[in-house]
């Protein structure tokens, strides 16, 4: 695979020439999270002239960890760490006061200006940007909180090499089940699709291109239970889904590939969600709080996309300068 290597150094790069975040400045605009929206959103109120802040865990969010991006504008393929490159390019040509490896916990408002905490700090805005993105689902099945990283994984880009001739397992049906099932064939000795469905819901592409693969086995109806293991992973308990007794297949690997949840936490409470955590917004990103704005994969819009994701972000960044100017000239 090309681009940077996928660890912790790659995802807490900053950009050439970006400032740190600073306690003491109150900024026009912070934005929580540098995934596609949330770069996409800090780029456009830079050049808005707007005194800009970012506050992320790291760079890039999910597509850093993405193996293959085949419907981004202007790449016909190109790796996920690559992508994200050239969008570290870009925020260095416009680059706002940058804080990486930090996690939000909690968003205020306070008047007519917001207090962000973070990373033991706070930072006043008098708009916040959120863009924070998902984070994967766990199955909550017993093992599997006591054998992450033990075997247990969420990210097949990231951890397939350690896999090399194993057989390893991917609980999930959909599209990022098979694309982690497809990027684990190429290593694995054996790679079992375990789906609590009676059908795949992923693309038909994806589809064909698993059925095709002699050591992809799909197990349809099939819900993994228990996740067994002592210090690392060694099978799965798998119960039929029509009925009958559970079984256990020997695996030492296993992916969890059944969606993601929304990383709203930092401002439940004072924006209104949908059921599933999501951020509601309207049209042009605003939520029901004057001031807060949010956009990408944490919000109520459909089809969670990084184009998508990036062209909220810049909605967002405009809808924020706009409140700013109407308010008091964004000054």
């Amino acid at each position: 695979m090309s681009g940077p290597d996928f660890d912790t150094g790659f995802a807490l790069r900053a950009p050439a020439g970006a400032p740190g975040l600073d306690p003491g400045r109150l900024y026009d605009a912070l934005v929580l999270g540098a995934g596609p929206a949330g770069i996409s959103a800090a780029i456009y109120l830079v050049r808005k002239g707007l005194a800009t802040g970012v506050v992320a865990q790291s760079l890039g969010g999910q597509v850093a960890w993405t193996a293959g991006i085949e419907n981004y504008l202007g790449y016909r393929l190109i790796d996920g760490a690559a992508l994200v490159e050239r969008f570290r390019e870009q925020v260095a040509e416009f680059p706002p006061d940058l804080g990486l490896g930090l996690e939000v916990s909690g968003v205020e408002r306070r008047g007519d200006r917001f207090l962000v905490r973070a990373g033991g700090a706070e930072y006043g805005a008098r708009t916040v940007v959120v863009a924070t993105g998902k984070r994967p689902r766990l199955l909550g099945v017993p093992g599997e909180q006591r054998l992450l990283g033990r075997g247990v994984a969420t990210c097949a880009t990231c951890d397939a090499p350690l896999y090399r001739g194993k057989p390893v397992g991917v609980v999930g049906g959909g599209n990022s089940g098979l694309e982690a099932a497809l990027d684990l064939a190429k290593i694995a000795s054996r790679v079992i699709v375990f789906q609590d469905l009676d059908r795949l819901t992923a693309d038909a592409v994806l589809e064909r291109r698993a059925r095709a693969l002699p050591q992809i086995e799909l197990r349809l109806g099939s819900a993994v239970t228990e996740i067994l293991g002592e210090e690392r992973v060694r099978a799965v308990r798998v119960r039929p889904r029509a009925g009958g007794a559970p079984s256990e297949l020997a695996v030492e690997g296993v992916f969890v590939e059944i969606g993601l949840t929304p990383n709203s936490g930092p401002v439940r409470g004072l924006a209104p969600m949908n059921a599933r955590g999501e951020i509601a917004v309207d049209c042009v990103c605003r939520t029901a709080v004057p001031g807060l704005f949010a956009a990408g994969d944490v919000t109520n819009v459909p089809y969670k996309q990084i184009v998508v994701a990036a062209g909220e972000g810049a909605k967002a960044a405009l809808s924020a300068a706009d409140y700013l100017l109407r308010h008091d000239g964004g000054g």
